[in-house]
């Protein structure tokens, strides 16, 4: 097969995953969890393949449909793609393992619209992913947002439909009313909506102009989550974890970021933006996002929600690190997408598998649990240590390259979020730690509890490994993107 055969496999197999679960297997749950497993299995080497072919120069593209003269929607690849389209599928592999576990253990119902979904909104991060223009990544945006929208409201109580309405609300709205319009503007301005490494707009656009279309881009691709857009992200975690983690490391936001990158570097053009002053309001907006965050998320008291501050914050360290323009800082870009995913899907795994073993939501409820969920626990240190930027993790990996892209610039702003939110991180994060391990418990619970379902502990101590070993081997990543960041200079 050739790499746009298996690039037109790596968009079908999820939606294909998903009519084989609604069409045959729904009422059997072993092949249901088996069918969602080789689904994601198929996908991860599929997109594997795509690799292979894109190193072996191979031209890849493939194209759909003209909705509109001169605008289809089309597909091909270039690193920043591959990237997130590895990490998406290769990360949902490990949360499908997860998933059965979790969703066994609480015995959840609507299982089977739970995995539907859960394979469609894959099937839409790969539309995100190698998407050729910003018609066909906005159409597929729009579907992982609707696709979602079921699993965040799984629970079905009030407080999970509030929720989800608070989700889709913000989503939409600001898709419909900032990304839709900065999308239509750059075509009135470019003449086409292709992306081109180095930027399709006019490279004598007045500035002002281009500063109010890259904050309509920033603001519209909200699932970035860049404050003041932020707020659906702990609305949402209401939903079980495995949707959590979907959210939060392997699709949801991870759009919004890659699509912040991808405009950046091939729609505008790091040249362009470098000559646009105005462009650094933009940079103290992801800065005041990190500290904020950061502070919101030092008094929470449950444990999803400090995690989804976190993440609030974690996520604009891409946004900032792009909208530096250095080539370091847009190397720690794709790196932090990559570290951030593994530490922060660790992160949830563990917070759901000390839910499903002991029912404990609360940082206060954690005081001995690490003798009791030692692997749990341990892997949440691990994470934890990521987040902060701790070696040897990939958190430090991602960090080292932003702080030596702001040292290009001389650029103290960056250099003081950066350590103020490393301490803010190690405020909220290692007190958990200390608990978990080295205080007593208040009261022991009158049925002892060991780890999660052996799918969890599985999972989460993959992660937890992925999250050590990309401290080690980053090197492929690196070479890959600093090719990429060349290019575009």
């Amino acid at each position: 097969m050739s790499g746009a055969s298996w690039l037109q496999a790596a968009l079908a197999i999820p939606y294909l995953g998903a009519l084989l679960i609604i069409a045959v297997l729904s009422r059997h749950p072993n092949l249901r969890e088996s069918a969602s497993l080789l689904t994601s299995g198929a996908l991860f080497a599929s997109v594997l393949m795509v690799l292979l072919a894109f190193l072996r120069g191979e031209p890849i593209e493939a194209r759909l449909i003209e909705l509109f003269p001169g605008l289809s929607i089309a597909f091909h690849t270039e690193p920043l793609s591959i990237l997130f389209a590895l990490l998406a599928s290769g990360l949902w592999i490990v949360t499908s393992v997860y998933s059965i576990g979790y969703m066994r253990g609480l015995n959840e119902k609507h299982q089977t619209r739970f995995y539907v979904c859960f394979a469609i909104s894959l099937g839409a991060a790969m539309g995100i992913a190698f998407a050729a223009n910003l018609l066909t990544l906005f159409i597929f945006y729009e579907v992982l947002t609707l696709a979602t929208y079921p699993l965040v409201a799984h629970k079905e109580n009030e407080e999970a439909r509030m929720g989800a309405r608070v989700y889709l609300m913000i989503l939409i709205t600001t898709s419909f009313v900032f990304l839709l319009p900065a999308i239509v503007w750059t075509y009135a301005l470019a003449g086409t909506l292709d992306f081109r490494l180095g930027g399709i707009l006019p490279r004598d656009l007045d500035p002002l102009i281009t500063v109010l279309l890259l904050a309509l881009f920033v603001l519209g691709a909200a699932k970035a989550a860049v404050m003041p857009v932020h707020r659906w992200l702990p609305a949402a975690m209401v939903a079980p974890t495995p949707v959590s983690a979907l959210l939060h490391a392997v699709a949801v936001v991870k759009a919004g970021v890659f699509a912040i990158v991808k405009v950046v570097l091939y729609v505008f053009g790091t040249e362009m933006l470098g000559q646009v002053p105005a462009e650094r309001m933009l940079v103290y907006l992801a800065g005041f996002t990190i500290v904020a965050a950061s502070l919101v998320a030092l008094r929470q008291s449950n444990i999803k929600r400090m995690l989804a501050y976190s993440t609030v914050g974690q996520l604009s360290y891409v946004v900032l690190a792009t909208l530096v323009l250095t080539s370091f800082s847009e190397i720690g870009a794709a790196l932090h997408i990559i570290a951030h995913a593994f530490g922060k899907i660790t992160l949830f795994f563990t917070a759901g598998a000390i839910y499903v073993a002991s029912k404990k939501t609360e940082l206060s409820q954690l005081r001995g649990i690490g003798r009791r969920m030692p692997i749990t626990m341990t892997a949440f240190a691990i994470g934890a240590l990521s987040m902060i930027g701790v070696p040897p993790t990939a958190g430090f990996v991602s960090k080292w390259y932003i702080i030596a892209g702001a040292f290009q610039l001389d650029d103290y702003f960056v250099l003081t979020v950066l350590a103020l939110s490393t301490g803010l991180n190690a405020a909220y994060f290692l007190p958990v730690i200390f608990r978990a391990f080295f205080r007593e418990e208040d009261q022991p619970p009158a049925k002892p509890h060991g780890e999660a379902p052996w799918p969890m502990v599985a999972a989460l101590s993959t992660t937890a490994l992925l999250t050590l070993l990309f401290f080690f081997y980053n090197g492929p990543v690196v070479e890959l993107e600093s090719g990429l960041v060349g290019k575009s200079r």
